[in-house]
C-alpha cells in the first residue's frame, strides 16, 4: 500500500543544517531583516544562532518556516 501523506520537509534535517543553508543563501543581513531576532542582527554566527534557537521555540519555528518556504529555491 502506498503512503499518500506528504513528506515532512524537515525530517532528517538538523537545525544546524537549516541555519547553515539559510545563512549561505540569504546571509545574516537578510536573515535579520526576514526574521528580526538578535542572534541574526547583533554579531551573528551559526554557533550563537543555534544556541538561541535551541532554547527559544518561537524563534526556531520562524526559522523552520522560512526554511520550508526557501526550499524550492535551494
Amino acid at each position: 500500500m502506498e503512503n499518500n501523506k506528504p513528506k515532512d520537509p524537515l525530517h532528517g534535517i538538523t537545525l544546524q543544517k537549516i541555519v547553515e543553508q539559510l545563512e549561505a543563501f540569504y546571509g545574516f543581513d537578510t536573515l535579520g531583516e526576514l526574521i528580526n531576532i538578535k542572534c541574526f542582527n547583533d554579531n551573528p554566527s551559526v554557533k550563537s544562532s543555534l544556541t538561541f534557537l535551541r532554547k527559544t521555540e518561537w524563534a526556531r519555528k520562524k526559522v523552520e518556516q522560512l526554511y520550508i518556504r526557501t526550499l524550492p529555491k535551494l
